[in-house]
C-alpha cells in the first residue's frame, strides 16, 4: 500500500485553523466529503469524534492520526493537514499537535485499516521529514514531500 493510494493533491489542507480538537476534525471530513460525494461530512466528523473519545489519536511529536470506519466507503482514504500553530489534540506528550492525517476505511475493514495506519505513522515518524511538511510553502509541496517520502519504503 502506497500513501498515494490514499491521498490525493486536493486532499491536502496546508493552513488549518481550527482551534480545538472538534473544529479540526470538522476540517479534515469536509475536506474528504467535498472530493467523495458518497461521504456526509458531519456523518464523517461523528464518527471520528466518537474514535477520540476512546483515547486521542495525537501519538505525540506533533502528530495525530483521527481515524475511522464509515458505511458508504469502498476503499481507504485520507486527508493530510496542518495547523501551523498547533493545537491541543490531546496529545500523548501533552505538546501541540501541528500534522494530521486522517483515515477513513470501509465499515468491512480490518487488516487493509491496520496497514494504513502503520504506513502513516512510519512516514510521520522521522523529525527531519515532519520538519520539512512544517516548512513547505503550500498543499502542492506538501504532496510532494509525502510521495517522495512514501516512495522510499
Amino acid at each position: 500500500m502506497k500513501i498515494t493510494d490514499i491521498l490525493n493533491p486536493e486532499s491536502v489542507l496546508p493552513d488549518l485553523q481550527g482551534s480545538n480538537k472538534a473544529a479540526i476534525l470538522r476540517e479534515l471530513a469536509n475536506c474528504q466529503a467535498a472530493t467523495h460525494r458518497e461521504i456526509r461530512a458531519e456523518e464523517l466528523a461523528a464518527v471520528l469524534m466518537e474514535r477520540e473519545r476512546l483515547g486521542s489519536t495525537a501519538i505525540g511529536d506533533g502528530i495525530a492520526i483521527p481515524h475511522g470506519k464509515l458505511k458508504g466507503v469502498s476503499k481507504i482514504l485520507g486527508v493530510f493537514g496542518r495547523h501551523l500553530k498547533g493545537v491541543d489534540f490531546e496529545s500523548l506528550d501533552g505538546n501541540p499537535t501541528h500534522l494530521f492525517f486522517m483515515l477513513v476505511a470501509p465499515e468491512d475493514s480490518t487488516s487493509l485499516h491496520l496497514k494504513a495506519l502503520a504506513r502513516v505513522s512510519r512516514l510521520l515518524k522521522d523529525a527531519a521529514f515532519r520538519d520539512r511538511l512544517l516548512k513547505a510553502p503550500d498543499a502542492a509541496d506538501i504532496y510532494r514531500l509525502i510521495k517522495e517520502e512514501d516512495g522510499r519504503y
